[in-house]
């Protein structure tokens, strides 16, 4: 099996979002991923549930807002769940967007990049040296760390524009990419990520490329396609999405009173096993490393979870 990885946000009971990262790490993906969305579970502590009902599979936030937890919390939270994991954990970290930090949360959201760049900065230095003594514009950290703690924990960013997408190649292990075409991941993502690891004397070997694939495998490709529209005209409404959406060439038609199925099929894969794979086909082949599956429902049609899992699986 290629390396795959499945996204997997805690759904209506944490028995069967278990069940699901249990039936990840049997069809032998490499690791399940899962987002912190403001309205729902935290998800630090889903993957704490994970990590006590499996054994192998790897774990990973895809991803967590910076602004919820100070960096020195965030350090102790990453150090803790790699620990009660064994070894298993890789922190993805993100902005988030400004109608959050601001409108729900209360706080300034300026300068994102060197928040970005500040707030990493401390958490690997934490997670390395035990300690950090930072004084930054945006985040200063001064105490330490002194329970058990692996060092090379894999940090990632998320990241869209070029400046983030450069900062992730100069000092993170890889980019968590969602809502991003394959010609983006091509064009965009690869050339300014290679452009921050050559900054710092690095190639791309190594750095991992996490492009979220989201899939449905159905009987009924216009109700997924339903579902599915409702999502990118959601992520579409926000200032970063839209700018990466733009610059892949989608903004005419996400201007459009409706999304057209060009649109969604470029950005997933719905419909039956061969929608699927060649989905997953299409970023591997655009430069994505490590592709994570989304699977979705939400209508009559859809074949499930598990089945989704499978068919991605082949390819």
């Amino acid at each position: 099996m290629n390396r795959l990885a499945v996204f997997n946000p805690a759904v209506r009971t944490l028995d069967e979002s278990i069940a699901r990262a249990r039936a990840a790490e049997r069809l032998g993906y490499e690791s399940v991923w899962t987002t912190q969305m403001p309205d729902a579970r935290d998800a630090a502590l889903v993957l704490a549930a994970y990590a006590s009902n499996t054994e192998r599979v790897k774990l990973g936030t895809g991803v967590l807002p910076i602004y919820t937890r100070h960096p020195t919390a965030m350090a102790q939270m990453a150090a803790t769940l790699d620990e009660l994991s064994q070894g298993r954990f890789i922190l993805g970290i993100g902005i988030s967007h400004k109608v959050t930090v601001e409108g729900m949360w209360g706080l300034r959201l300026e300068d994102p990049v060197q928040a970005m760049r500040e707030y990493l900065t401390i958490v690997r230095t934490i997670l390395r040296e035990g300690g950090s003594t930072t004084e930054g514009k945006h985040f200063t950290a001064r105490g330490v760390y002194s329970a058990p703690h692996r060092a090379e924990v894999p940090i990632m960013i998320s990241a869209l524009n070029p400046r983030m997408l450069e900062l992730a190649g100069e000092l993170a292990d890889g980019v968590v990419l969602y809502m991003c075409t394959p010609a983006y991941v091509r064009d965009h993502v690869v050339p300014t990520v290679r452009k921050g690891r050559e900054k710092v004397g690095k190639t791309l070997e190594g750095f991992e490329v996490v492009s979220a694939v989201p899939v449905s495998l159905t009987t009924d490709r216009a109700a997924a396609h339903d579902v599915f529209r409702k999502t990118v005209a959601r992520y579409a409404s926000l200032p970063y999405y839209r700018k990466m959406m733009d610059a892949s060439g989608l903004g005419s038609e996400l201007s459009a009173e409706r999304v057209g199925e060009r649109v969604l099929d470029e950005l997933a894969g719905i419909g039956g096993e061969d929608q699927v794979r060649d989905a997953v086909r299409r970023y591997r082949e655009a430069g994505v490393t490590l592709p994570a599956i989304g699977p979705f429902g939400g209508h009559e049609g859809a074949k499930g979870f598990e089945a989704a899992l499978e068919a991605a699986a082949e390819s």
